[in-house]
C-alpha cells in the first residue's frame, strides 16, 4: 500500500524530561500545526530530527525511537557540532536572512555548507530505510533544499514534492548565494515544488531561468526527460479547531478571568517568536507614535505583546531581546499611570488554549512582519473570533495579506501608516467589523488545511499523469528497433529532416550551426541508398542550405516551405509580395535598439528576431512586448508570427512546412520519418499518415507520435543515432 513520507526539519513533538520520565508533547509551529490534522487522515509517517542528543536521556536511542515510532514518528539523531553547523549555522544564519531579504545578516561559511550538504545526505538515507519507488515523499522546508535531488538519484520513479514556507527571494537576492546552483538543482529534484505565494513562485522560476537556463510554461518545466510543477499553494488552517476551541467552556472562563482585569481597556494583541523578520521594533515605534499623536487613547488602551523565546545564544537575537526590551521600558516610562499600563510584555511560549483566550479577548490583532511567508497567526486569530467582532492589521509583507483583503492592510517600515492604522481598528464599527471578519471567516473555512493538501495532492497527480504520458511517447528501445526494422523492409522510403535543434545544436549566431564533418557523412551515406528520399526541411534560408547541402543528392524545403530543391534547381511554391517586410523590419530594428544582444536575420521571405545572445530576463520582456505588438499588427496582413528557440519569426501565412511535405504525400511511401523540434515542424507532423514514424526533439507538447531527449554528443544519441543506423542497414 503506497504510504505518505512527511519529513521536516524537527519531528511535529517537543520532548523533555520531567521526573526522570520522557515526556512528548506536540509542537506548537506553523508546520506541525497544519500537518497534524492532515497526516491522520493519511497512511503516513513523519521523519525529522530528534532535536534533542540521545545522551541527554536516561533511555538509550533504541528506546527512544521505539517510543516514537509507536506514534508513526521516525527521529534523526545529529552531532552536536552538526547541529550548530547545519541549523545555527548554514539553514538560519545564510539561508533564513536572505530569503527574508535581509543580506546584511547573511553570512556564507563554507564548512557550514559541507555540513549542511552532509545533514541532508543522512536524511536522505534515513529516508530511503522505509521508502519504496511507489511512496508519496513530501519535503518541507528551507532546511533540506538539496534532499529532493538527492532521493530523486535512488529512486527516480518516487513521487517526490517540496513545499517551501518562508519566501523565495527575488532573482537578485538569490544570486548571492555561492551555491546558488546546487541549492536549485536539489529543489528540482521534486515533481511539485509548492510556496505560499505566486510571488514567490516568479521569484523561484526566475531563479531557475537565469541560473539554469530552464524556461517554463504555465508553471511546467522540462529538465533533461522529466518534467516538474511550480506553483503557489497558500497554507491554510484547521478552522474548525480553532473554531472549538474559541467556544469550549475552558477558554470562555480564561477569557473571563481575563476581562476583570482589565475592565474597560481594549487590547491589541501582538504574538511572534523572536526574530528581526517580525517587525517587532517597527511595531511598538509605532504603538508609541500612536500614543504620542492620539492623547485620548491613553488609559484606554493597551498592547498584549507575547514573545516566543528563539535562538537566545545568537548575538543577533539578544541584541534584538535588548532592543525590544529598552522600548518596551521606554514607551512604558512615558505613559504609564497608576492604573494602566500601556504594553503588556510577555516573553514566553504559551499553550495552544491560552492563545486561543488571547484570541478572543483582544480587540485587534496587530501581525506586522517585515517579511513572512505565510503568518498564521492573524488566520487563527479571525477564525477563533466566534462573535464576529474584531480587527486584523496586517503587513503586506505576510503572505496572508494575499488572502485577507478585508483586513486592514499596511507598510510595516511606515510607521506613521501604523499608527493611523491602529487608531483606524480602535475605531471601527462594529457593524463593519462583522462584516470584514465575516467575509474573512468564509474564505479561512474554505480554504483551510484540508483544501491546501488536496489541491496540493491533486496537482501532484496531475504533474504525474504528464510525466506519463510524456514516457509514453519518449523513443524505447523497443520502439526505436521497430522504426529501423520497419525502415530495413520498405520498398519505398522517404526521410524528413529538420535542421536545427534537430542535426545539430543551436548556436549564438544562425552561421555557426555548420554541419560537421560526421553530419556529412552520414548524409551522403544515406543519399546513396536506394528507394530513399532525404529531405532536409527547414526555416534556413536557402543560400545557406545551398551552400551547406547544395552538392548532396537530395531534397532541400528551405524557410519553412517557400523554397524547394529537387534536383539542381530551386522552385518557390507560392508567389508573394514583401512590401510587408519595410515596415515590420522597422519595427524589429527599434527591439533590436532596446535589447543588446539581438539581431536580425532577412531571408528572402520572411524576418527573424534572433534573442539568443541577449540577457535572459530582458529578452523574455522585449519577446512578449514584440508578440503583442506583431499580433494587432499583422491581423489582417495575412502574416503568421511563430515563436522558436530564442527566435520570433515573421513569415506569409500562406507559407508552412505542412504545406511543402504535402507535395511528397502524394507519392505512396511505405516509409516515412519526420523529425524536428519547434512549433514551425508541428505543421509537418499534423499533416502526416498514421503509418508515418514522427519524432519531437524535447518533450514538449506535440502532435508528433515520440520524443527525444535534446542530445548532440555522438552518432548514439538522438536523431543522428536513427541517421546512423539507417546509413549502415
Amino acid at each position: 500500500m503506497e504510504k505518505t513520507i512527511i519529513v521536516s526539519n524537527r519531528l511535529p513533538v517537543s520532548i523533555s524530561k520531567k521526573d526522570n520520565h520522557t515526556i512528548f508533547t506536540s509542537s506548537p509551529g506553523g508546520l506541525a500545526t497544519g500537518m497534524a490534522s492532515v497526516s491522520k487522515s493519511m497512511n503516513s509517517i513523519w521523519i525529522g530530527w530528534a532535536g534533542f542528543h540521545p545522551e541527554d536521556f536516561s533511555e538509550k536511542q533504541d528506546e527512544l525511537k521505539s517510543k516514537l515510532s509507536d506514534q508513526n514518528l521516525f527521529p534523526i539523531f545529529l552531532e552536536k557540532d552538526d547541529v550548530e553547523q547545519f541549523y545555527e549555522g548554514f539553514s538560519n544564519t545564510t539561508l533564513w536572512p536572505l530569503f527574508h531579504y535581509f543580506p546584511k545578516y547573511t553570512s556564507c561559511h563554507e564548512e557550514q555548507w559541507e555540513v549542511y550538504k552532509k545533514v541532508n545526505q543522512t536524511f536522505c538515507d534515513e529516508i530511503l530505510k522505509h521508502a519504496n519507488e511507489d511512496d508519496f515523499i513530501w519535503i518541507h522546508d528551507y532546511h533540506l533544499l538539496l534532499l529532493p535531488g538527492l532521493l530523486r538519484e535512488k529512486l527516480p520513479k518516487a513521487k517526490i514534492a517540496f513545499f517551501q514556507h518562508i519566501p523565495f527571494p527575488s532573482y537578485e537576492i538569490f544570486r548571492i548565494l555561492p551555491w546558488r546552483e546546487e541549492i536549485l538543482k536539489g529543489i528540482i529534484g521534486a515533481d511539485l515544488i509548492g510556496f505560499h505565494t505566486n510571488d514567490d513562485v516568479k521569484h523561484f522560476l526566475t531563479s531557475v531561468q537565469r541560473i539554469l537556463g530552464l524556461e517554463n510554461k504555465m508553471g511546467v518545466i522540462r529538465s533533461e526527460d522529466r518534467l516538474f510543477k511550480v506553483d503557489a499553494f497558500p497554507l491554510g488552517i484547521d478552522y474548525d479547531k480553532f473554531q472549538e476551541l474559541a467556544l469550549a467552556k475552558t477558554t470562555e472562563r480564561q477569557v473571563g478571568l481575563y476581562r476583570k482585569q482589565f475592565h474597560d481597556v481594549k487590547l491589541i494583541l501582538s504574538i511572534d517568536r523572536l526574530d528581526y523578520s517580525k517587525g517587532i521594533p517597527e511595531r511598538l515605534k509605532a504603538f508609541d507614535y500612536f500614543l504620542e499623536k492620539n492623547p485620548e487613547f491613553r488609559e484606554k488602551v493597551s498592547l498584549l505583546m507575547i514573545v516566543v523565546p528563539s535562538r537566545e545564544k545568537v548575538q543577533l537575537y539578544k541584541n534584538l531581546k535588548t532592543e525590544i526590551d529598552e522600548l518596551v521600558g521606554n514607551i512604558t516610562s512615558k505613559y504609564r499611570t497608576v492604573n494602566w499600563n500601556p504594553v503588556l510584555y510577555f516573553y514566553r511560549a504559551y499553550p495552544l488554549q491560552s492563545l486561543s483566550a488571547f484570541y478572543n479577548l483582544c480587540d485587534v490583532a496587530l501581525i506586522t512582519p517585515l517579511r513572512d511567508g505565510m503568518n498564521l497567526v492573524c488566520k487563527e486569530y479571525v477564525a477563533s473570533r466566534h462573535d464576529g467582532t474584531g480587527s486584523l492589521i496586517l503587513s503586506e509583507m505576510a503572505g496572508a495579506a494575499k488572502e485577507l483583503s478585508e483586513a486592514i492592510i499596511i507598510n510595516p517600515y511606515n510607521i506613521q501608516e501604523s499608527a493611523e492604522a491602529i487608531k483606524t481598528a480602535l475605531c471601527l464599527p462594529f457593524d463593519e467589523q462583522k462584516r470584514r471578519i465575516s467575509d474573512m471567516q468564509l474564505l479561512l473555512k474554505k480554504y483551510d488545511v484540508i483544501n491546501w493538501t488536496t489541491v496540493f495532492l491533486n496537482s501532484l497527480e496531475e504533474i504525474k499523469q504528464k510525466q506519463a504520458e510524456m514516457a509514453m511517447k519518449k523513443v524505447s528501445k523497443q520502439i526505436r528497433d521497430k522504426i529501423v526494422t520497419d525502415f530495413i523492409s520498405a520498398q519505398k522510403r522517404i526521410l524528413f529532416l529538420d535542421y536545427d535543434g534537430t542535426l545539430v545544436s543551436f548556436q549564438n549566431r544562425p552561421e555557426q550551426a555548420s554541419p560537421d564533418e560526421e553530419l556529412k557523412d552520414m548524409i551522403r551515406k544515406l543519399c546513396e541508398i536506394s528507394n530513399l528520399t532525404v529531405v532536409i526541411i527547414s526555416g534556413r534560408d536557402k543560400a545557406t542550405l545551398e551552400k551547406w547541402f547544395g552538392n548532396f543528392k537530395l531534397d532541400i524545403v528551405a524557410e519553412h516551405g517557400f523554397w524547394i530543391k529537387k534536383g539542381r534547381k530551386w522552385k518557390a511554391m507560392i508567389q508573394l509580395q514583401n512590401e510587408w517586410k519595410i515596415q515590420l523590419l522597422e519595427i524589429l530594428t527599434r527591439f533590436v535598439g532596446k535589447t543588446p544582444g539581438s539581431f536580425i536575420e532577412e531571408k528572402d521571405h520572411s524576418l527573424v528576431w534572433h534573442y539568443r545572445k541577449a540577457d535572459t530576463d530582458l529578452s523574455n520582456t522585449r519577446k512578449k512586448e514584440l508578440l503583442d505588438y506583431l499580433q494587432y499588427l499583422t491581423t489582417n496582413m495575412g502574416l503568421s508570427v511563430l515563436e522558436g528557440n530564442k527566435v520570433v519569426e515573421i513569415k506569409s501565412s500562406l507559407i508552412n512546412k505542412g504545406r511543402a511535405v504535402k507535395r511528397y504525400l502524394k507519392s505512396n511511401y511505405d516509409f516515412i520519418f519526420a523529425a524536428g523540434d519547434d512549433w514551425t515542424d508541428e505543421d509537418m507532423f499534423k499533416v502526416m499518415p498514421e503509418h508515418a514514424h514522427t519524432i519531437k526533439i524535447g518533450y514538449s507538447l506535440s502532435a508528433a507520435k515520440y520524443s527525444m531527449p535534446e542530445h548532440f554528443r555522438g552518432t548514439d544519441i538522438g536523431i543522428r543515432g536513427f541517421l546512423a543506423e539507417f546509413a549502415s542497414s
